[in-house]
């Protein structure tokens, strides 16, 4: 007669352990995209171009401020720090508005997105899980960029007679903004990418909102377009950035509507509102 012998725990025979399953949360969503969010390789190169690109032409401009005559200058004390501080926005709203549309549209290219939605069915929380990473992502990015070119800007602002009194409601205002604009452009481009699903042709349209259809709209004397232009969400939002004579000299030039900077800033927030409720409808529509 056999005897059987018995099991010894740790052994192949004993009875595997159980795999613990932790239910879909947000805060796990969020955790989820992060990780994917800085383990793609162009997300990284593209925060670091914007923080190359802002803080380079900062000190370029502030360094060409400080080598013309004097009274070029406007005088001493007529210089903002944080207008030195806005000076390269105009290129790093590009790079933003990039990382933005690559932040959805490479799970399309790849297919992981698929994989994505088996995670998370309902894949609203997956697209407003992005949404957050990215304001988060580019709001930090910055203001690190806004500290650096201050440093580096540093040795100009007494030849340029420079200050910055953030006691002063208009310089706090116009240091918040650009942060604020930044993220707004970022989430612009999220909208688009979501949209259209296509890092060439999302780029192409915002990039094209940005930069072409707004200097249209500016240029062409046809009174539609001077009434639309004040509404185009780069030119809206950027008047949040403005000192009170850069917005009066621009409001002198424009035959449309007259926006304070706070609801020119409401108007582009509005857009990237609008963009990405669009997107969340489509999202539950369209196959992945």
């Amino acid at each position: 007669m056999t005897t059987l012998a018995p099991t010894v725990p740790g052994t192949a025979s004993a009875r595997p352990g159980r795999t613990t399953v932790h239910p879909v949360t947000f805060p796990r969503v969020v955790a989820a995209e992060w990780i994917k969010f800085r383990t793609v390789r162009s997300t990284v190169w593209t925060i670091l171009v914007t923080v190359v690109a802002m803080v380079g032409i900062n000190t370029l401009i502030a360094w060409g401020m400080s080598m013309a005559p004097a009274e070029a200058q406007g005088g001493p004390g007529t210089t903002s720090v944080v207008t030195l501080l806005s000076s390269g926005v105009t290129m790093a709203q590009l790079v933003v508005a990039v990382l933005g549309v690559l932040t959805v549209t490479t799970e399309y290219t790849t297919g992981m997105v698929r994989s994505s939605f088996a995670a998370v069915p309902r894949r609203l929380p997956t697209l407003a899980a992005k949404a957050i990473v990215l304001a988060a992502v580019t709001l930090v990015v910055s203001l690190v960029s806004m500290a650096l070119s201050y440093v580096t800007t540093l040795p100009f602002h007494d030849a340029l007679g420079a200050t910055l009194d953030l006691s002063d409601g208009e310089t706090l205002r116009m240091a918040l903004g650009l942060p604020l604009y930044l993220v707004a452009v970022a989430l612009l481009g999220l909208g688009f990418g979501a949209l259209l699903r296509s890092s060439a042709g999302a780029i192409a349209t915002v990039v094209g909102l940005l930069l072409v259809v707004e200097n249209v709209f500016m240029l062409v004397p046809l009174r539609l377009f001077e009434v639309v232009s004040p509404f185009l969400p780069a030119t809206a939002g950027a008047r949040i950035m403005y000192d009170e004579t850069m917005l009066t000299m621009i409001d002198t030039m424009s035959e449309g509507a007259v926006l304070t900077p706070w609801q020119g800033y409401g108007v582009m927030v509005a857009w990237v509102v609008v963009l990405l409720g669009a997107a969340a409808v489509l999202l539950r529509r369209r196959d992945a």
